[in-house]
């Protein structure tokens, strides 16, 4: 067998001779791993071994070894990406450059580079399109189906992956993988790409050393999730943190007392359900320090600021437009677990617990930076909760406000001087 043909009057035939070829190696190393009985997602070194073992078997059977090089090099890319990745996918998940990856059809798959989307030249089957995704649903064991017409699920590079099929969409399936790129081990590494200043930088640490409440607001896309790890990695090493989400999002791998949990589908037989709002009540029972909650969303609201009002230090994200519209949705989100529960209540209780709202928004240049953070200083006026600016954007930069946040005494215990902290000189250098 012939990888390579190099004459001139067979060249047009060269690529059907590198499938035929791609097509007898990838058999070889799928027999292989089933035979060794490797998970090829977890164990993608072994595959590599397995391929480069195919390769070399073949190797023999070429005439002039030194004209395939590049045409090997290529089939046994073609192979480890189709046996232990995501096939046609693949290359955009070894770019570190791209922060997402989305398919309207199965000739229009997108990414998105520095907040900015553009379609890209791979061209799936939907054939194909089923079987990546039915590969990347066995690693997290949830299921779609007609009965179930969309799925959250984590990738085990930690990317975030969403399906929905027809008849919810109108004829092809939808598939988004939203992918962590960045993962910043603290706000300070957020300063140079300009996401926040160096002041208020040090103002979000003193926050979260402090133990204060702090709640992260914004839309889609704008960098919630990818703040909260920043913030969360101020976390004195003392402390033991739980953290509560619908899909693993949250990555903490250099703290010494985490535990994360997820949410948990029906089964097919609709038993076995676990919803955000159960691991946040059995969160309390497991003696955390802080406790975290990756999306406010519906009445699990409720249980978070049962939570913060019982002296329990937590965090949270939040879909709104600004930090105001952050507070006015944690003041409704909580009637919804019930008629029993009253604005009356809700209403100071939120005013009470959140100490901290931190909105973030991306910009028509696709760079994501803090717009403003809020304090909350307890009052509550004619039903409407007071916020005071501590930094706000101006132009390009995040400048220093007016307001303080509540619970000095807790900054003094940490060893902070808030005076000091905030003064204005130091927003203005």
């Amino acid at each position: 067998m012939r990888l390579l043909l190099m004459d001139s009057d067979c060249r047009a035939k060269g690529a059907e001779v590198s499938t035929s070829v791609q097509d007898v190696i990838e058999a070889d190393v799928r027999d292989a791993v089933r035979r060794g009985g490797l998970d090829p997602l977890r164990d993608r070194d072994a595959v590599e071994e397995l391929v480069r073992t195919a390769v070399r078997r073949l190797v023999t059977q070429v005439d002039d070894p030194a004209q395939s090089d590049v045409e090997l090099a290529a089939v046994s890319r073609r192979v480890l990406d189709d046996v232990a990745g995501f096939g046609p996918l693949q290359r955009f998940f070894d770019d570190p450059d791209v922060e997402e990856v989305w398919i309207n059809a199965p000739g229009k798959v997108f990414v998105a580079r520095e907040g900015r989307s553009e379609l890209t030249t791979a061209v799936l089957t939907d054939a194909q399109v089923r079987s990546l995704v039915e590969r990347m649903l066995q690693w997290s064991g949830r299921r779609i189906d007609m009965s179930t017409p969309f799925v959250d699920a984590m990738l085990p590079d930690g990317s975030r992956l969403h399906v929905a099929i027809p008849d919810i969409t109108r004829e092809h399936w939808a598939v988004n993988i939203r992918r962590f790129v960045h993962r910043p081990m603290d706000v300070h590494q957020l300063v140079p790409g300009g996401t926040l200043s160096p002041e208020s930088a040090h103002f979000l640490e003193a926050c979260m050393v402090s133990g204060l409440n702090v709640v992260v607001a914004g839309g889609t896309q704008a960098g919630k999730t990818t703040l909260l790890n920043a913030l969360l990695g101020c976390i004195p090493s003392s402390e033991r943190i739980v953290s509560c989400e619908e899909v693993f999002e949250i990555h903490l791998p250099h703290h010494p007392d985490w535990v994360p949990m997820q949410t948990r589908d029906a089964s097919l037989e609709g038993t076995g359900e676990i919803p955000l709002r159960r691991l946040v009540k059995e969160a309390l029972r497991m003696r955390p320090s802080r406790l975290i909650v990756g999306e406010v969303r519906q009445a699990e609201a409720l249980d978070l600021l049962i939570a913060m009002n019982s002296g329990l230090p937590a965090a949270a994200t939040l879909h709104a437009n600004s930090a105001r519209e952050a507070v006015t949705k944690l003041c409704t989100l909580p009637l919804l677990a019930g008629n029993n529960i009253a604005a009356d209540f809700v209403v100071p209780t939120v005013a009470g617990c959140v100490d901290i709202v931190v909105h973030t928004a991306t910009g028509r240049d696709g760079r994501r930076r803090i717009r403003e953070i809020v304090a909350l200083p307890g009052r509550v006026e004619s039903g409407v909760v007071e916020i005071a600016d501590v930094f706000t954007l101006r132009g390009a930069h995040l400048v220093r406000g007016t307001g303080f946040p509540p619970h000095e005494e807790r900054f003094e215990a940490a060893g902070y001087d808030l005076a000091q902290l905030l003064r204005p000189a130091r927003a203005a250098a």
